[in-house]
């Protein structure tokens, strides 16, 4: 059992025979929709927690649509009754399997707030309706699958998938949970965004092979009693011990920086050759749920085996069982993403919302998605984990058709593209100039610490695709609202004048994320003079076009690695700047992410992991408040607490009148958790 370097192309396949029937309007969602279409039975349905939504921006449209073009007939249970399993049977068994997903984002950050309050809302729901999915969506919706049709395999993928494969700390039980596929008692686990594999999957099945035999699928996890014959193992389950007689072998084995100090440019002898037939043996479930430490090593060795051209397999015992994860599947070739997204979306929600609103879909109504992945590698976001690093564009006319489709077929455009972009704006066809260096290349970021000199930064292709969509006819406004990695554009000043003077409509969002070194680090994000270097970039530009613009700084509170410290001088960088924020965000913890593992281990993922050098976490509501606060200076109900802070900290001199202080020392009528004093003067005084 190896798996290969070379799949199959996507749309290479043999059609399933059912490719009879045609292309369906949407996916049927019940009974009389199959009948309209002929059909007796779906050969795979699929479940999900969002509301059906036929665009390519929503995961289930684009899967379901992948595996339609093969010839296959899918069905779609949309938010389902997980009460009982009525509503599972709703289209009756599928011949081959059900796709499980959670929705576009994981169960629990879509319910609950980073302070762990329940949302009255869901964006991914007709009318913004909160509560129409359950907490852990995936687990549940597979067990009700099971109990329906016992004999029927369970496929689960999606974000929330992705991102539990592995024993996983979970911030809202505050404990390490074992991989989501034993809980929920599927048959295998596909993680990414999983076209290659779910394609691969449905043919094999429909030619009789079963399930459990399927054990070669890059991008897939399943649970096996022993090691196959002919394979070895490397024990990363501990610590390395410095200075031991008879070391073991090291866990970090090959992970030299591919950058030479001298050029900054990766180089093709980083990495030992590879072991086609090696696995990793990660410590077990019981191991990292019980010491945090181990848990920190294991995501490190985790996050070290990312990279299709190089990561080997790994395994993690579960009681008397092994969870196995094959490597990372080969990313989509241009042609093939093209594919994906020429497909015939009905680019809107399934009819039978009628005229309910879907948040999400006004979202993305009238955007479109020009590429996937993101080499930048920060510690507190999941997309590399999820989409992985290596970046899939689509051609220039993929996108420019789709645009075409949008404006000729979605009810109410006006002429407005609410976005060109994807996990970030400007990485369109960036990569690195050399696909040998690229497959053995082990380094986390191409632009962390600094900006690795054999990663292509030409923005060129991008200012073209800008150009030519602005041309189409009927199109006369294109926003850019994904956000742009100003280290690299940087490097391509034509770009930030063309951002600048054509894409943006009075704002533009960036996020530096913070000012101060230490958190930076850890977030694996650029020195604030990045930001500075862009921000003058950006005003000469803007006065170069006669535009009144302003950059919206995103920042977050409470990372790993960020001290009260830390935010007070981020409070101080704010006032000078004379930033007023209304919207901040305070970390959250979600699975798999590298700065989660900090939070629950105190340790840096970032370098060899060891017992004894702990960070600094912010953790409990008190603390997590406070450091919110800091970003809110101005919120009067913040005042009392940031008072409080000031004196503590020794900074009493920070609390009066003028442009030096943070806050003042009198607080409003009826503002604040402590009212100090009356009022003084209107509370929309803003003094400088």
């Amino acid at each position: 059992m190896t798996v290969s370097a070379h799949p199959p192309a996507l749309f290479g396949y043999r059609k399933f025979w059912a490719s009879r029937f045609g292309t369906a309007p949407f996916l049927p969602m019940s009974r009389a929709e199959m009948d309209e279409l002929g059909w007796d039975s779906c050969d795979i349905v699929l479940v999900t927690g969002d509301a059906y939504v036929d665009h390519p921006s929503f995961g289930m449209a684009v899967i379901g649509r992948v595996l339609e073009a093969q010839g296959f007939r899918v069905g779609i249970i949309a938010q389902p009754d997980w009460n009982s399993t009525e509503d599972f049977l709703r289209l009756g068994p599928p011949n081959l399997f059900f796709g499980v997903t959670g929705g576009n984002m994981d169960s629990m950050v879509n319910r609950y707030t980073a302070d762990r309050r329940m949302r009255s809302n869901d964006a991914y729901t007709p009318n913004d309706e909160g509560g129409r999915r359950p907490d852990r969506a995936v687990i549940v919706y597979a067990q009700r699958c099971r109990e329906a049709c016992p004999e029927v395999p369970i496929v689960i993928g999606g974000i929330e998938a992705s991102l539990r494969r592995v024993a996983h700390y979970d911030y809202w039980s505050d404990k390490v949970r074992r991989s989501i596929l034993f809980d929920a008692r599927a048959d295998l686990l596909l993680f990414g965004n999983a076209e290659r594999q779910i394609v691969e999957l449905a043919h094999r099945l429909a030619r009789g092979t079963p399930i459990a035999e399927i054990t070669d699928l890059r991008g897939t996890c399943f649970v096996r009693d022993r090691l196959p014959d002919g394979w070895s193992e490397r024990d990363s389950t501990s610590l390395d011990a410095p200075g031991a007689p008879a070391p073991k072998p090291n866990p970090y084995a090959y992970v030299a920086p591919c950058a030479t100090p001298s050029t900054g440019a990766a180089t093709a002898t980083t990495e030992a050759p590879r072991h086609e037939t090696e696995v990793i043996r990660l410590p077990s479930f019981e191991a990292v749920r019980d010491d945090a430490v181990l848990y920190a090593h294991a995501s490190r060795v985790l996050h070290l085996e990312t990279n299709p051209g190089n990561a080997r397999a790994l395994v993690q015992r579960h009681g008397d069982r092994d969870l196995w994860l094959n490597p990372p599947p080969i990313p989509l070739t241009t042609a093939e993403i093209d594919g994906v997204f020429d497909l015939p979306y009905a680019r809107r929600p399934h009819p039978v919302y009628g005229d309910a609103r879907i948040p999400a879909y006004e979202m993305i109504r009238f955007s479109v998605n020009i590429m996937r992945g993101c080499f930048g590698g920060c510690s507190f976001c999941s997309i590399t984990e999820h989409e992985g690093r290596v970046i899939q564009s689509r051609s220039e006319d993929s996108v420019i058709r789709e645009i075409e489709a949008m404006r000729d077929e979605v009810p109410g455009f006006t002429g407005h593209v609410s976005d060109l972009g994807g996990p970030t704006a400007n990485m369109y066809r960036l990569g690195c100039r050399s696909k040998e260096i690229e497959a053995k290349c082990r380094k986390r970021s191409c632009v962390y610490p600094k900006i690795c000199g054999n990663l292509r930064t030409d923005h060129a292709p991008l200012i073209q695709l800008y150009r030519r969509a602005r041309a189409l006819p009927g199109v006369h406004t294109i926003s850019i609202a994904s956000g742009v990695r100003y280290d690299l554009a940087l490097r391509a000043p034509d770009y930030v004048k063309e951002l600048v003077q054509h894409h943006v409509g009075g704002y533009l969002k960036i996020a530096p994320e913070h000012t101060e070194s230490g958190p930076l680090a850890l977030m694996m994000k650029p020195e604030i003079t990045s930001y500075e270097q862009f921000r003058e970039l950006f005003e000469r530009f803007s006065r170069e076009a006669g535009k009144t613009q302003y950059l919206i700084p995103y920042f977050i509170a409470a990372h790993p690695g960020t001290r009260d410290e830390d935010m007070l001088n981020l409070a101080l960088w704010l006032k000078r700047h004379e930033f007023r924020l209304d919207q901040v965000q305070t970390f959250l913890p979600s699975p798999m992410a590298s700065a989660t593992a900090m939070y629950h281990s105190g340790r840096n993922v970032l370098q060899p992991v060891t017992a004894s050098d702990a960070i600094p976490v912010p953790k409990g509501l008190k603390i997590r408040r406070l450091h919110k606060a800091f970003l809110r200076y101005h919120d009067p109900e913040n005042w009392p607490l940031l008072r409080d802070a000031l004196r503590r900290m020794g900074r009493a001199d920070l609390i009066g009148e003028g442009k030096r202080r943070l806050v003042p020392a009198w607080q409003p009528a009826g503002t604040g958790a402590q009212p100090e004093g009356r009022r003084k003067r209107d509370a929309t005084h803003r003094p400088r």
